[in-house]
């Protein structure tokens, strides 16, 4: 014996009278909602007028997660962060 998953819309006529006739049948007929997908995550950027990129989403969340493991470093100014780096400007 097989089992075999259909999908019928039960909207239209012909789904309808389908399942009608498979109840008369006597297949085994259950109602299951779909698994609902995530998601996405969209952000609005007011300045464009648009939505941000998938990729700009991602940076942004890599970055929010580095700032909350301390990965960032701040400098009083440019000159300072050059010094560091060890770029001669």
């Amino acid at each position: 014996m097989a089992s075999y998953t259909i999908t019928l819309n039960e909207r239209t006529s012909s789904g309808r009278a389908l399942k009608e006739y498979l109840q008369a049948l006597g297949v085994f007929i259950s109602k299951v909602t779909p698994k609902k997908t995530a998601s996405k995550t969209r952000i609005y950027d007011p300045e464009t007028g648009c939505y941000l990129k998938d990729s700009v989403v991602k940076s942004i969340e890599e970055a929010h997660a580095d700032m909350k493991q301390g990965k960032l470093k701040s400098y009083n100014s440019v000159d300072d962060m050059f010094h560091e780096l060890g770029i001669n400007v």
